[in-house]
């Protein structure tokens, strides 16, 4: 086929849809039936669908065919998930807060500003930390059964920067990482951003398909496993003590570097031991207290081998060189003072009772979470489309994530990811009521 005509199929197709001629949710001829309708080789036609695809207007999926997708959809659905739009219920991003909170802050600098130690925070501080506060973080991390001395510390700029960190230090372009097939979708991007290659594990009611993950070891050269144990972000599952020995075992014997992540960790009350704990002498563990205190207090932690933590050091020092010192003292002060200790008490029984509400709204409609998490997974009925599904939220001011985001493997299911800690109770209640509506209305 002339590469003028191969190209006109194109364009006349792109213009169908973004003029609305062909409207969201349109099935397309399967790529036989555009081949012979067209007199095209099949390859050809598929590639016509493949262009289209990659342009962001349509989506192949298995068993069902290519359809147009949504073009109203804003960015902050998609891959990138940015900010929702001002007057939107936002039940895209979690960012718990509790009453009180602030005046907590202003307590904080009061008692900074007072501080002999202020001058100091005007300085350089050390790529990992101060001594005493990675020793604050390392007692920290004994609540959540982890053993690890200060120098195993590092102190970083939120959790994201943390897994950042670790992907740069250790890894190059090219290397390959196993994780769930729904994952997070920062962990995602960011994989993308460093051309690391993501390879997808089968996910089953409770964890990872492990088998599959041996299978994987064996068929590729994985270098490592990014995991989330405790409170998996979307599917809320927390592994076993069985299955974090299986996983243990599998990185010892294919010589796996564990990355964990352990950002919702807190939320849940005596899991069993991290993937660091078990296996100390190769697991990366990267948390924050962004949900347990506060989005805008940017501090993070790794606690890692001490035979990794120069490569970890110096990849801060090249990037941010350190986290602010006035950021990093309030954290630690309320480390020390057992402020974090009863704001993730707090947040526990907050989350518990959004879940608790989000299952009387919801008990007729398929949903999937952990009792004390603060988000759901929804998978849509079968006619549903998780574009169009979203798009009738928006017109209603509700702001939910699509599965895109979250997608390692090559299929896309159709599901919402609801996120519950974002807006007081009463605004919840009427945002699900909603959702509940328009998602039941395809049941």
């Amino acid at each position: 086929m002339p590469r003028s005509r191969y190209k006109t199929l194109v364009d006349t197709y792109a213009a169908d849809i973004r003029s609305g001629r062909l409207l969201p949710g349109t099935r397309l001829p399967t790529h036989r039936q555009l081949a012979a309708s067209e007199g095209l080789a099949l390859v050809t036609a598929s590639r016509v669908y493949a262009e289209l695809e990659a342009m962001g207007l349509v989506s192949g999926e298995a068993g069902r065919g290519t359809f147009v997708r949504e073009m109203s959809l804003p960015p902050g659905h998609s891959i990138d998930q940015k900010d929702v739009a001002v007057g939107m219920v936002d039940l895209n991003f979690n960012y718990p807060s509790l009453p009180g909170q602030a005046e907590l802050l202003r307590t904080a600098l009061r008692q900074l500003a007072l501080s002999g130690d202020l001058e100091a925070l005007l300085r350089y501080q050390p790529h990992a930390g101060r001594v005493h506060e990675r020793a604050s973080v390392a007692r920290h991390l004994q609540t959540r059964g982890l053993k690890v001395d200060a120098g195993q510390v590092l102190i970083v700029n939120g959790a994201q920067q943390g897994l950042a960190v670790a992907l740069m230090a250790l890894f190059k372009p090219g290397d390959v990482i196993a994780a769930d097939a729904l994952t997070y979708s920062g962990f995602k991007v960011l994989a993308e951003a460093l051309h690391l290659e993501v390879v997808a594990i089968p996910v089953t009611d409770h964890g990872p398909d492990l088998p599959a993950l041996e299978r994987l070891c064996h068929s590729r050269s994985v270098r490592a496993v990014y995991s989330m144990p405790t409170l998996h972000n979307p599917l809320g599952w927390v592994m076993s003590l069985d299955q974090r020995e299986q996983l243990v075992a599998i990185a010892r014997q294919h010589d796996l570097t564990i990355i964990e992540d352990a950002a919702y960790a807190f939320l849940v009350d005596n899991p069993p031991p991290p993937l660091a704990d078990l296996a100390a002498e190769r697991t990366i563990y990267v948390s924050g207290l962004s949900k347990n205190i506060a989005t805008g207090l940017r501090v993070g932690f790794i606690a890692a081998p001490l035979q990794t933590v120069p490569a970890l050091e110096r990849i801060i020092r090249a990037t941010t060189w350190n986290t602010p010192g006035v950021m990093t003292a309030i954290a630690c002060g309320w480390l020390d003072d057992g402020t974090v200790t009863v704001l993730e008490a707090q947040k526990r029984h907050d989350a518990r009772a959004r879940q608790v509400l989000a299952g009387e709204i919801l008990k007729d409609i398929v949903h999937i979470g952990h009792p004390s998490s603060y988000f759901l997974w929804l998978p849509l009925p079968e006619d549903a489309r998780a574009d169009q599904v979203v798009v009738e939220l928006m017109q209603q001011q509700i702001a939910v994530s699509i599965a895109e985001p979250f997608v390692v493997s090559a299929h896309i299911p159709h599901a919402i990811r609801i996120a519950l800690g974002s807006v007081d109770m009463d605004v919840l209640r009427q945002a699900l009521i909603k959702v509940r509506q328009v998602v039941g209305a395809y049941q």
